[in-house]
């Protein structure tokens, strides 16, 4: 049984928002409840624990949804907020860190969809 709606998910989110500028609690520590609550309204169930591991570039613009190439062009022009992790030659990042990014833009975008709707 579905016991949260997606409407009480954004009212949430935007009683958080001053909390997190504030510093209250941390962006991504909000990001992640909401990311939960939503998975909860939509699916009925919390989102899975996820493995913590690092990725590498080809996984990470997968998970994006763009080319290698973009990918490696948009991290060269700082537009990712995750860091990159040096690894010997190669360059790892960390799966919890590409996800809470993806997560933060979907809850932006729909910060952006509700206050055009006003």
């Amino acid at each position: 049984m579905n016991n949260i709606r997606l409407k009480t998910v954004k009212l949430l989110g935007r009683i958080m928002q001053p909390l997190a500028e504030e510093g209250v609690i941390s962006v991504p520590e909000m990001n992640q409840i909401l990311a939960n609550l939503k998975h909860l309204a939509n699916k009925g169930e919390l989102l899975p624990p996820i493995q913590p591991r690092l990725i590498d570039q080809r996984e990470a613009s997968e998970m994006l949804g763009i080319s290698l190439a973009n990918f490696k062009k948009l991290e060269k022009e700082g537009a990712f907020s995750f860091q990159r992790r040096p690894l010997g030659a190669a360059v790892r990042y960390r799966l919890l860190d590409v996800i809470t990014f993806i997560m933060a833009k979907d809850s932006d975008v729909n910060a952006e969809a509700d206050t055009a709707s006003l």
